[in-house]
C-alpha cells in the first residue's frame, strides 16, 4: 500500500478517536479523559527535564498537537504492509492502544482515573481506540483502491 494511503488512514483514525472522545466527554461522566492524561504526561515530562510548564491553555494545545502527530503515525501503521493484513493490523493497533491506555497510567505514575475510573470507562477507552484502528484500516484501503483506479493522476471527487 502507498504511504499516502497509510497517512490518510492514520489521520482518519486519529480524527475519529478525537471526535468520539469529545462526544463521550459531553454525554457521560464515565467518559475517558485522554486529554487530561496527555496533558499530565507532558507536564510530568517537562518537570523531569526541569523545564517550565506552560499555562493550561498552552499545555492543551501541545497535547492536541502531540496527539495529532503521534496518533496519525501510529494508526498509519495499519497501511504499512500488504493489503490482506490491513484490517487485522488496524484492529490490533487499535486494541493495543486501548489496552495500553488502560494499563499503563499506573506504572507511569499518571492519573488512572483518566482511562480506567470505572468498568465503563475502561471499555469506552478500549473501544475508542479499536474504532480508530478500524477506521484507519478502512480509510487506508479506500484511498489505496482510489489511487489504483486513478492511475493517470487526475483528482476524482
Amino acid at each position: 500500500m502507498k504511504k499516502s494511503a497509510a497517512l490518510a488512514g492514520g489521520l482518519a483514525g486519529t480524527v475519529t478517536v478525537a471526535s468520539i472522545h469529545e462526544a463521550l466527554k459531553r454525554i457521560t461522566p464515565d467518559a475517558p479523559r485522554m486529554d487530561l492524561l496527555d496533558m499530565e504526561l507532558i507536564r510530568k515530562g517537562l518537570a523531569s527535564m526541569n523545564k517550565k510548564i506552560p499555562a493550561e491553555n498552552e499545555l492543551q494545545r501541545w497535547a492536541v498537537g502531540g496527539e495529532l502527530l503521534c496518533d496519525t503515525a501510529y494508526f498509519g501503521l495499519a497501511g504499512m504492509g500488504g493489503k490482506k493484513g490491513v484490517w487485522l493490523r488496524g484492529a490490533l493497533l487499535g486494541l493495543g492502544a486501548g489496552i495500553a491506555a488502560v494499563v499503563l497510567p499506573k506504572p507511569l505514575g499518571l492519573p488512572e482515573e483518566s482511562s480506567n475510573k470505572t468498568t465503563a470507562t475502561k471499555l469506552m477507552t478500549i473501544g475508542l481506540y479499536l474504532i480508530g484502528g478500524i477506521v484507519a484500516a478502512a480509510t487506508t484501503q479506500l484511498v489505496d483502491n482510489a489511487q489504483e483506479n486513478n492511475k493517470d493522476g487526475d483528482l476524482v471527487f
